[in-house]
C-alpha cells in the first residue's frame, strides 16, 4: 500500500484541481452531461491539470539530473541560470521577431537555455571544490547578471510588461490549443529514465566514466540538451516556478534514497502532487481572486529549502 501512495495522492489532488474554481463544475453536471460545465473542464480545467502534472514533474526531475551529474544537492535548472537565459532568448525572440510565435520563442530558449548551461559547466570548473554552497551561489549570481541583461533590454525597448509574464508563474491563462508544447515533457522524461544509469556514471566523473567506456563529454552533451528542452518548453508555457526543482529531489532523496533511477519517477509524482496542491491553495485562498502559483511555491519552497540547508549544515 505504501508503494503506491504517492501515485494514489496524485490522482487525489488532480481530481481535486478538476472540481477547484471560480466556475462550479460538480460530478452530477458532469453526468447529466451539462454543456457549460463539460465545456469548461474539457478547455480550462483538464489542460489546467495536466499542465500543472508535467511542469512539476518536468521541473522537479530536471532539478534531480543535474543534482545528480554535478554531485551538489543545491543545483537545479534555475539555481545555475538556465531559467534566467531562457528568459532572455524569449527576449530576443520579440525583439528580433515581433510577431513570433510560440515555437519560435520556445527555440529561442531552448538555445539559450543550452548554451547557458554550457558555459556555467565550464565556469564551475574554476570555482573551488571545499564548500557544496559555492556553486549554486555562483549560479544564482551567474543568473542575475544575465536577468539583468534582459531586464535593462526589456526596459530599454517598452517590452517589460511582456517579458513579466514570464518571470510569474501561472496557470490561470492555461487552456484547450494554447498549452501542448508542453507534452514535450514526456519523451524528454523517457529518455533521462533510460539514461538513468548513465547519469549515475557522469556524477562519478569523467575518468570513472572513461574507464567504464562511456563517453562523458557526450552523454553530458545529451543531459544538457534535454533538460535545457524539457525546462524551456515549461517556461514558455506557464512561466517560472522557484526552488521546486531544489526542494522535491531532496525530499525524495530523504525518503527513498539516491538511487536515481528508482526515485526518478518519484521525484516527478512528488513535484506533480506538490504544484498542484499549491495550484489548489492558489485557488481557493482569496477566492475568487487567484494568486500566481509561483507564490505559493515560494514561499512554501523557500521554507523548505532552509530546513534542507540547515539539515545540511548539521551534518
Amino acid at each position: 500500500m505504501r508503494k503506491y501512495l504517492p501515485l494514489m495522492t496524485l490522482l487525489l489532488v488532480s481530481l481535486l484541481s478538476l472540481f477547484i474554481g471560480v466556475h462550479n463544475i460538480t460530478i452530477d453536471g458532469i453526468l447529466h452531461g451539462d454543456s457549460q460545465q463539460l465545456m469548461m473542464l474539457n478547455k480550462v480545467r483538464l489542460p489546467r491539470t495536466i499542465s500543472l502534472i508535467l511542469a512539476g514533474g518536468m521541473v522537479s526531475i530536471s532539478g534531480k539530473v543535474m543534482q545528480h551529474m554535478m554531485q551538489n544537492k543545491f543545483v537545479s535548472a534555475g539555481t545555475i541560470g538556465m531559467m534566467d537565459s531562457a528568459r532572455l532568448g524569449i527576449l530576443v525572440a520579440m525583439l528580433f521577431f515581433p510577431a513570433s510565435t510560440i515555437l519560435l520563442k520556445s527555440t529561442f530558449a531552448f538555445i539559450f537555455a543550452f548554451i547557458s548551461s554550457l558555459t556555467f559547466l565550464a565556469l564551475s570548473r574554476l570555482l573551488p571544490k571545499g564548500d557544496e554552497m559555492i556553486l549554486p551561489l555562483a549560479g544564482i549570481m551567474y543568473g542575475n547578471i544575465i536577468g539583468s541583461v534582459a531586464i535593462f533590454f526589456a526596459y530599454q525597448f517598452q517590452i517589460i510588461q511582456n517579458l513579466s509574464s514570464w518571470l510569474q508563474g501561472n496557470f490561470s491563462t492555461i487552456m484547450k490549443g494554447q498549452y501542448e508544447l508542453i507534452y514535450l515533457t514526456i519523451p524528454v522524461f523517457i529518455a533521462l529514465y533510460l539514461m538513468a544509469y548513465k547519469i549515475t556514471v557522469l556524477g562519478l566523473g569523467d575518468e570513472v566514466a572513461a574507464s567504464l567506456g562511456m563517453n562523458y563529454k557526450l552523454i553530458q552533451l545529451i543531459v544538457l540538451v534535454l533538460v535545457s528542452l524539457g525546462s524551456s518548453s515549461v517556461l514558455i508555457m506557464v512561466g517560472s516556478i522557484p526552488f521546486l526543482g531544489i526542494i522535491i529531489p531532496n525530499l525524495v532523496s530523504i525518503l527513498y534514497g539516491d538511487h536515481l533511477k528508482n526515485t526518478l519517477n518519484l521525484t516527478w509524482i512528488f513535484g506533480s502532487i506538490f504544484l498542484v496542491f499549491c495550484d489548489i491553495l492558489s485557488r481557493t485562498l482569496i477566492a475568487p481572486y487567484e494568486i500566481p502559483v509561483s507564490v505559493i511555491v515560494g514561499s512554501l519552497g523557500g521554507a523548505m529549502f532552509i530546513f534542507f540547508l540547515l539539515r545540511r549544515m548539521r551534518k
